[in-house]
């Protein structure tokens, strides 16, 4: 008889569990709340973290800090021969 009942209510929860996941709502995302980011190169205004010599909104000086950034910055092959 207990087992019975064991079986019933752990039959009975997994239904329920199963049932719970037709409750979701859509997730689409052409509603109102979707954020279009901006180009890169246009900045987020002052920032003490900005790269000296580049001008938010100038794309051309935002590749150019990208490239020296990248030849010397990251590259450790250049780093380890100075």
């Amino acid at each position: 008889m207990m087992i019975q009942r064991l079986t019933l209510s752990t039959a009975i929860a997994a239904a329920l569990l199963a049932l719970s996941a037709c409750g979701d709502k859509p997730q689409e995302m052409t509603g109102a709340g979707v954020k279009q980011d901006g180009a890169s190169f246009q900045g987020v205004g002052s920032s003490q973290y900005a790269q000296s010599g580049w001008k938010p909104g100038d794309k051309t000086s935002w590749e150019q800090q990208l490239k020296s950034r990248a030849q010397y910055g990251q590259n450790d092959y250049t780093r380890m021969t100075k």
